[in-house]
């Protein structure tokens, strides 16, 4: 990545960027290019000092220039220079990144429990009876998987999250996470088939 600096908006290097934003966006690819080649390395260091993080800053940074693609005809060279736009975009980027990061850590310390803790909606009694019955065999189930098969399976069926998004934010292999929840959906499905004869 080439080192960039502070360019001022009037300079001969900010209005050549002008340009090839403009190029961008009447879908020239070579620019978008050149245009990486002469900013990535900026702001890649802005977005790391944000997230603290090296992997998921490369990341963002792709995000960001793929959002360039798109919205390059967006830029307003009046508002700015390419390089201002180009740092707000990453910025955005990066602190809705750590949102993110932050809503999945507190989505990871609430109880598995929890998840099946609200009443049922349905004002039929019948219907209140059978929920509350599934619920309990449920948390019966997940009362018998030992610590580590509730973290990956509540992670994986109930934060949504991939094998791989598991094994990075966890810092298990992959092979691991993909172990322990082949292994915790099979003594969920033995615990109840065993509390209802079938499943």
């Amino acid at each position: 990545m080439a080192t960039v600096g502070v360019v001022p908006p009037g300079s001969e290097e900010s209005s050549a960027w002008v340009v090839l934003l403009a190029r961008v966006a009447r879908g020239d690819q070579g620019a978008l290019g050149e245009l990486y080649d002469a900013t990535s390395s900026g702001l890649f260091g802005l977005i790391r000092n944000i997230v603290q993080d090296e992997a998921a800053a490369e990341e963002i940074v792709l995000d960001v220039y793929s959002q360039v693609w798109r919205m390059a005809s967006a830029y307003a060279p009046e508002k700015g220079a390419p390089l201002t736009w180009l740092f707000l975009l990453g910025r955005s980027r990066a602190i809705d990144h750590l949102r993110s990061r932050a809503r999945r850590s507190r989505e990871r310390e609430r109880p598995l429990e929890a998840a099946f803790a609200h009443s049922h909606p349905d004002p039929d009694p019948e219907m209140s009876v059978l929920s509350e019955s599934r619920r309990n065999m449920i948390l019966s189930a997940l009362g018998g998987l030992s610590p580590e098969q509730r973290e990956v399976l509540k992670l994986a069926f109930f934060d949504g999250l991939t094998h791989g998004e598991i094994a990075e934010q966890t810092g298990m292999p992959l092979g691991t996470v993909k172990t322990r929840i082949r292994l915790g959906m099979v003594h969920m499905r033995e615990s109840l088939k065993s509390q209802v004869g079938t499943y």
